[in-house]
């Protein structure tokens, strides 16, 4: 008996799919389902939506678990980051299209899920800035961390109340105190 051949879904493919309850990304020409947010995942990510929007208002887009369009290791890699900010330079090329983010963004947020780990978000955050994303923060709701990632440097962990503040986001700053404030984690 010959075994199955799975054929891989191009880039094109993938973007024609029917949407569906739940958002898949391209990876290794495969759909991939996102895990799907529990609680604190998702206070978290309002916690950090009240904070970008702000911020962001004249200056660009927050996306949520908005698809990219980005390149690993030579092949489509569209991931689904749970946050991302991508300017209005940067998105000028888009115009009103709707679909997914056609640019890299300058930053794209994770937040751990309980059956992730640290590593493999560390690790798709490498992904990330070989892409071509400026900035990669990986936060983690029961360790109330943000930690940081850029290209060429240390990832930089923000606990308490240590000032999280970037040129490339000027005028943000934020502390984990002030995203995890009132996120009630426990463990």
């Amino acid at each position: 008996m010959t075994p199955a051949v799975t054929r891989k879904l191009t880039l094109d493919k993938f973007l024609s799919l029917p949407e569906g309850e739940t958002a898949c990304e391209l990876i290794d020409g495969e759909a991939i389902p996102k895990v799907s947010p529990q609680r604190f995942h998702s206070r978290t990510c309002l916690a950090l939506i009240r904070i970008l929007e702000n911020w962001a208002f004249s200056r660009g887009e927050i996306g949520v678990e908005w698809a990219v369009v980005l390149s690993r290791q030579g092949n489509p890699w569209v991931p689904v980051p749970d946050l991302l900010y991508v300017s209005n330079e940067r998105l000028s090329s888009m115009g009103d299209e709707d679909g997914p983010c056609p640019v890299p963004p300058e930053l794209a947020i994770e937040i751990i899920s309980p059956d992730q780990s640290f590593g493999g978000m560390a690790e798709k955050a490498t992904d990330y800035l070989s892409a071509g994303i400026s900035r990669v923060w990986i936060v983690d709701p029961r360790a109330k961390t943000i930690t940081v990632f850029m290209p060429g440097k240390l990832p930089i962990t923000y606990r308490e109340d240590r000032v999280l503040s970037d040129e490339l986001l000027p005028g943000l700053a934020l502390t984990a105190q002030d995203v995890f404030r009132g996120v009630i984690t426990h463990g």
